[in-house]
């Protein structure tokens, strides 16, 4: 099965650096490409345009709402979906209002990298120290720099959970125990909405899964996904 892997909000393909041989077990890999559009439909229409005649779909984050708009998009392409650490819901006014301010700042002030605050944020308490895991995290902004900082904070998130039910594909969903940013309850949503879905929750990592505990991640998801390639549907397990 060909895979395509879809990033999550100012992180890059170094995301999958730590799992993306264990996910070539599956089949080959592209990237999509997040970066250049500034609306998640847009997002999806260039996926799907770039992606194989068929593929699955791992989406980690912001990439997660893409792969579901692809998924609806081109329903007769996409063999399997994952779902990674993501979410079926609309930025909170608190969230936008957040976000707004960051747009507003960087017009204001120029862009100098996502702050230490949210980097510790998106990861374990334990990993708050861990200054190799934030300076990766960090270098993935920098490397994306402001024009992707404010096309991807300036975009609104709208729910998708009205849509959930239009995905047909089978689907597994990854949740992290200690995500401080997207809750054990937004992951058990899109398993109820989606039909067939299933959740694996990995304990020990905070949101940033494919860099805290990518070899968790990968035995959650690569057997999945083979399953899925050799025909073996999980649906209903």
């Amino acid at each position: 099965m060909n895979l395509v892997l879809l990033p999550g909000f100012m992180t890059d393909t170094d995301l999958w650096s730590d799992i993306v041989a264990r996910l070539a077990e599956v089949g080959p890999i592209a990237h999509g490409d997040l970066a250049r559009d500034a609306a998640i439909a847009d997002m999806a229409r260039r996926v799907a345009a770039e992606a194989p005649a068929r593929f699955g779909l791992v989406g980690f984050s912001m990439g997660g709402y893409v792969a579901r708009a692809v998924a609806r998009l081109v329903p007769d392409r996409v063999e399997a979906l994952v779902l990674v650490a993501t979410s079926s819901r609309a930025d909170t006014l608190a969230q936008a209002r957040r976000k707004a301010a960051a747009v507003a700042h960087i017009r204001q002030q120029g862009y100098r990298g996502l702050s230490r605050a949210a980097i510790v944020q998106s990861v374990h308490p334990d990993r708050a120290g861990d200054g190799a895991l934030l300076t990766r995290i960090r270098q993935m902004g920098d490397r994306l720099g402001g024009e992707v900082f404010l096309r991807q904070a300036g975009q609104a998130r709208d729910s998708d959970r009205d849509r959930l039910g239009a995905i047909g594909c089978p689907t597994l969903v990854v949740a992290a125990a200690q995500d401080a940013l997207r809750s054990l309850d937004e992951a058990r949503e899109l398993r109820d909405g989606i039909p067939g879905a299933t959740l694996t929750v990995i304990d020990g990592s905070g949101h940033m899964l494919p860099l805290e505990a990518p070899d968790a991640l990968a035995d959650a998801i690569v057997p999945w996904l083979q399953a899925q390639a050799s025909g073996a549907s999980t649906i209903g397990s």
